[in-house]
């Protein structure tokens, strides 16, 4: 959970370009959740509020807050990993997202999936700046950010 292996160099990359994608993040959140579901459709029976809804994705109204509050937390914690030298999401919210990720049956897929999604999503938003390296820190911080989620993912107490 270390934000070892994490350079100045991936941290300008990834505040530079989410400075540009923040004012968008709504919109962005959204995109990235409905390149999820594009890729694995079966991820949405995960959500309960999407599981029995006939409402089309992109008109749901609780996709695109929750969509926005995973993208921004996402990007936060990759912006925050070398100042902080960990994953800064709180050890409650943390504990919390393990909880809910191993009651909803989140396998390892479902994080490869998310990760491709995401990196797509950020390729996207910034084209101009996207580079092999700029994926590869996004690529770092997101896979932090998921083994601390996953260091806590167990039946809660």
């Amino acid at each position: 959970m270390e934000g070892k292996g994490f350079t100045e160099e991936q941290e300008a990359l990834v505040v530079k370009s989410w400075a540009v994608m923040k004012k968008n993040s709504a919109e962005l959140g959204l995109q990235f959740f409905l390149k999820v579901f594009e890729i694995a459709p079966s991820a949405q029976k995960l959500f309960s509020f999407l599981k029995d809804s006939d409402i089309p994705l992109e008109k749901n109204p609780k996709l695109k807050p929750h969509a926005m509050s995973v993208f921004v937390m996402t990007c936060e914690s990759a912006v925050q990993l070398r100042k902080a030298g960990k994953v800064t999401v709180r050890e409650s919210t943390l504990k919390r997202l393990g909880g809910v990720h191993f009651k909803s049956g989140v396998v390892d897929e479902h994080y490869e999936v998310t990760k491709f999604a995401l990196l797509e999503t950020i390729k996207e938003a910034v084209p101009e700046m996207w580079s092999p390296e700029m994926k590869s820190a996004w690529g770092e911080a997101y896979d932090q950010l998921v083994a601390a989620i996953k260091s806590e993912m167990k039946p809660s107490a």
